[in-house]
């Protein structure tokens, strides 16, 4: 099983991720890693990506996806995922399982305004609700819990 950590940047994937890997005994995969230095140069200017810079990154991604379940190996990825066309490609079979993180735009501002040492321009924020589709097929959860209620839940609703 593969599951995406999925929503926009600050609405905590990489805290959820991390500690949901750990408490699994599964590999992590920061998402982030994987986009191309153009790209992230761009994130760093407050310049929203576009499709064509998404799709290699998203490439890369599904390619990690296919290489886990065919060695048989569970992972959790921590993906912005933010339109459904992105999570249908993601979506290389039924063992890969979004968990959208969401949050109003309020909260993640403040988050991201707090936070230090990423290349994600706090300015790009409106950019990412705005290309958001929210997933009608992922585990919603609200980012007002705490990332240990999060892990628990996520476990919980997926029998893990």
């Amino acid at each position: 099983m593969v599951i995406v950590i999925m929503g926009v940047s600050g609405s905590g994937k990489t805290t959820v991720g991390t500690l949901l890997a750990a408490r699994l005994g599964w590999r992590y995969f920061e998402g982030d890693e994987y986009h191309s230095a153009a790209s992230v140069e761009k994130m760093r200017r407050g310049v929203a990506l576009d499709d064509s810079d998404r799709w290699p990154w998203l490439e890369a991604l599904r390619g990690l996806i296919v290489g886990c379940l065919a060695r048989g190996e569970s992972a959790v990825l921590a993906c912005s995922a933010l339109k459904e066309s992105y999570r249908e490609f993601l979506s290389v079979d039924e063992r890969v399982v979004f968990v959208y993180l969401e949050g109003d735009y309020e909260v993640i501002a403040r988050r991201l305004g707090a936070r230090r040492g990423h290349y994600m321009n706090p300015g790009l924020l409106e950019s990412q609700f705005d290309a958001l589709e929210e997933p009608a097929d992922a585990v919603r959860l609200d980012i007002s819990a705490s990332p240990d209620e999060l892990v628990a839940e996520i476990r919980s609703r997926l029998g893990l």
